[in-house]
């Protein structure tokens, strides 16, 4: 019965999500009571599917919520109605399996992948094109681009000594994901910045790129240094040319790819006055079809994205009792004086930007270690540092917000990278953690100082 039930939980998150969608072009009083109603029993069946960890989060958020919620004297019957702030977020995350499936079927990670393979002799020399497969895949495939890319090395590596392998794995998949996601528009954390900000996208773009190019640097210099001295045997040395072709082609075609997604991503903002997780949702599909069509696979794209689809929207109950729970936090908080005393050690140091910067790096890191996910910690930081964006420039804490996000994804203990790769690599999270707490920290440093340049 419980296995049966969850195979369908896609029909009500995709019926309140459509309500949801709909009323933010009529804006219709009915249907916004309609999408708050049916947010209640989308939590209720969602908390009894949901992995432990999310339910021990929603169920913080929600005790807290419902303390302060009661404090502050609000009618019972508004309870509804601040369980659904979140819901874009949850729409977009929906939408994400649609262009992951029309990358897929253009088949674009099987000539990349032998990029891996060219003019190697060392393991110095593989981690720089290990980053930078895994980086291209995941601007489309995202988190299905770990899995991917783990699975080449795995395979490639399969004679060295386990030790070697799992370090350079852990070190140079999970890296290229926080070095891509920071400046990706499918990105989530991104998307939230943005909305929260109110700074366009394309401002953020140029400081992201500089960030995550200045860490790469740093990161294959230290890296290549590390590897250089254990040999690699790979028999990737035919057809080099030919292969190197294909690579460069396939990546200029996801570039390009990249950019008009990204123009229909502003055009769809700026004629329907959306933001910008809203602009990017509605464009995903019908920017997924249209790539499906000049692919000649439209009929593919549609079958596979669809199993996908539901496949993912199925899975998404860890998703709904975070987001759900938090919007219900977020929303008591602010009728509270509560929010004044969490802020108290951020106004202390008003007058000091960078040791706010510190600050936000650091609630990212202690949050992660302790098991939070980076969505959880930045949607409480937004209502901390809300008053801030009026004394200093908000793109300077909104790159602080996405950086500090991005750079804990690569040590968080019990985060979804992290998981992945324990799961794959079959080592300890926590080893996981400390050999890429050097990077998150390097990440942090470099984030503060363009952040504070910024301020």
């Amino acid at each position: 019965m419980k296995q049966g039930l969850s195979e369908r939980l896609f029909i009500l998150y995709s019926l309140v999500l459509a309500l949801y969608l709909v009323d933010v072009f009529l804006v219709i009083t009915y249907l916004n009571w309609a999408v708050a109603i049916l947010a209640v029993p989308m939590l209720l069946l969602s908390f009894f599917y949901a992995t432990r960890l999310f339910q021990v989060l929603g169920g913080i958020f929600l005790t807290a919520g419902s303390l302060m919620f009661l404090t502050a004297g609000i009618p019972f019957h508004y309870f509804p109605l601040y369980l659904i702030s979140n819901m874009n977020l949850l729409a977009f995350l929906s939408m994400l399996p649609w262009i992951n499936s029309a990358a897929y079927i253009g088949r674009y990670e099987k000539n990349i992948k032998g990029l891996m393979k060219v003019n190697v002799s060392h393991l110095g020399d593989l981690y720089p094109k290990s980053v930078f497969t895994s980086g291209t895949l995941m601007m489309f495939l995202n988190l299905s681009a770990v899995n991917l890319s783990q699975g080449i090395l795995i395979d490639s590596l399969k004679r060295m000594e386990k030790r070697i392998r799992d370090r350079f794995i852990a070190r140079s998949t999970i890296r290229a994901y926080a070095l891509t996601m920071i400046w990706s528009p499918m990105e989530i954390i991104v998307g939230i910045v943005v909305d929260a900000t109110g700074i366009s996208y394309l401002s953020y773009l140029p400081w992201l790129l500089l960030i995550s190019f200045t860490v790469l640097i740093i990161d294959l210099q230290l890296e290549k240094h590390s590897f250089r001295s254990i040999p690699y045997k790979g028999d990737g040395l035919a057809d080099r040319y030919k292969a190197k072709k294909d690579i460069y082609l396939k990546m200029l075609k996801l570039m390009m790819i990249l950019g008009l997604f990204l123009a229909a991503v502003m055009i769809t903002s700026q004629w329907f006055q959306l933001s910008f997780i809203l602009a990017v949702t509605l464009v995903i599909f019908p920017f997924s079809l249209v790539w499906a069509f000049f692919m000649k696979k439209v009929f593919l794209f549609l079958r596979i994205g669809y199993k996908t689809w539901r496949q993912k929207t199925n899975h998404l109950q860890n998703f709904v009792v975070l987001f759900i729970s938090l919007s219900f936090f977020s929303k008591s908080l602010n009728q509270t004086e509560a929010l004044t005393w969490i802020q108290y050690p951020f106004t202390t140091f008003k007058e000091y930007p960078v040791i706010i910067l510190g600050l936000i790096l650091f609630t990212y890191i202690g949050m992660g270690l302790l098991g939070v996910h980076p969505i959880a910690t930045i949607g409480v930081l937004l209502e901390i540092l809300q008053p801030f964006f009026e004394v200093f420039n908000p793109m300077g804490i909104g790159v602080m917000l996405i950086v500090g996000a991005l750079a804990t994804a690569s040590s968080g203990t019990y985060g979804i990278v992290v998981t992945m790769t324990s799961v794959n690599t079959q080592q300890n999270p926590y080893a996981i953690t400390l050999t890429n707490l050097p990077f998150t920290l390097i990440f942090g440093f470099i984030g503060i100082v363009v952040s504070y340049f910024l301020i």
